[in-house]
């Protein structure tokens, strides 16, 4: 268990805090599915500013991440109200063309986990849209925030 009283599924995760909106649930009075996918790449991208991988970096090599593949395990609701903390950690860097992350969802009342998600992705040219060779710059930033212990591109 971590300072904050959360037990992570890996050390220093990078967090959000969320606190559910209203507006966030569907007509079963939970999070909706859609919003829970929204929060997991709000969480990516402030990550990888924070590491330096800017949107002006982006637009500067013309090149981006792009999701590949998402797997969301749903273990509890999360209600109007609920504060949560998001944590999110890379997990894989091939340095070339790929990038493996890992999500944990908490409800800080409880310490209990809500999610666990996974996402893997490409690197693509901007314009075409198409796979392309990761910038050093990326590799830099991705590669310097590996978590050990986490699921990796081979672990889909």
């Amino acid at each position: 268990m971590n300072s904050d009283g959360i037990e992570w599924d890996l050390p220093d995760p990078f967090t959000v805090e969320i606190t559910v909106d209203e507006s966030d649930t569907d007509r079963l009075g939970h999070a909706n599915n859609v919003v829970y996918v929204r929060w997991l790449e709000d969480v990516s991208w402030a990550h990888i500013d924070t590491l330096g991988m800017t949107w002006d970096l982006h637009e500067q090599t013309g090149k981006a991440m792009a999701i590949t593949h998402t797997q969301i395990d749903y273990l509890a609701s999360a209600n109007a109200g609920d504060r949560l903390l998001l944590g999110t950690w890379l997990t894989d860097c091939d340095n070339r063309l790929q990038s493996a992350r890992q999500f944990q969802l908490v409800r800080v009342r409880d310490g209990r986990t809500l999610v666990r998600a996974f996402s893997t992705h490409a690197c693509v040219n901007m314009k075409t849209q198409r796979p392309a060779r990761m910038p050093a710059e990326f590799a830099e930033c991705l590669g310097g925030a590996l978590v050990p212990g986490g699921r990796t591109l081979g672990s889909r």
